[in-house]
């Protein structure tokens, strides 16, 4: 059995991150779109993104193909808004939930300032669970990049190479 990265990413940290973990874990990737798409910049960009985040929202998504049954681990990543997970993740995670009781669950973060931990709450609470089994947190990997992300990344993969 191997493990799935299941990611959104609005302005690219979270598609590099999801890259990076499926080179070094062999994971299949599966990138999560929303039929309708978010402003990548501007105030728009955090007006209307952390509205939809801190209102719960989930947008319906494009169409995706996922099956549960061939995976031990989910890997999931998304960006912070507003101290919450991002809605196509949301939307995802309610869609799958069934599915997804009985797997591992590791999940990474990308974020520009803080909020991580209360989206990783969030994340636990929707999955009904007490915990992650392991969790990542980079500041914007893509723009601002540095060395240690790279260890960190790699940290977190060998965490989840023991899951599977």
């Amino acid at each position: 059995m191997k493990s799935v990265v299941i990611y959104y990413s609005l302005n690219g940290n979270c598609e590099m991150v999801s890259e990076k973990i499926a080179e070094l874990t062999g994971a299949d990737v599966l990138r999560i779109e929303p039929v309708k798409s978010y402003p990548d910049k501007g105030a728009k960009k955090f007006i209307w993104g952390g509205k939809s985040a801190v209102m719960g929202e989930m947008p319906p998504l494009r169409l995706y193909e996922f099956d549960a049954k061939k995976y031990d681990c989910i890997i999931i990543g998304f960006p912070v808004w507003a101290g919450n997970i991002t809605p196509p993740i949301r939307t995802f995670v309610n869609d799958n939930l069934e599915s997804l009781k009985e797997k591992k669950i590791a999940a990474f973060a990308c974020q520009s300032g803080s909020g991580a931990d209360k989206a990783f709450k969030r994340l636990n609470d929707m999955l009904n669970r007490d915990k992650l089994d392991a969790t990542l947190v980079l500041i914007d990997p893509k723009d601002r990049p540095k060395s240690e992300n790279e260890n960190m990344i790699k940290e977190f993969c060998d965490k989840v190479e023991l899951l599977q």
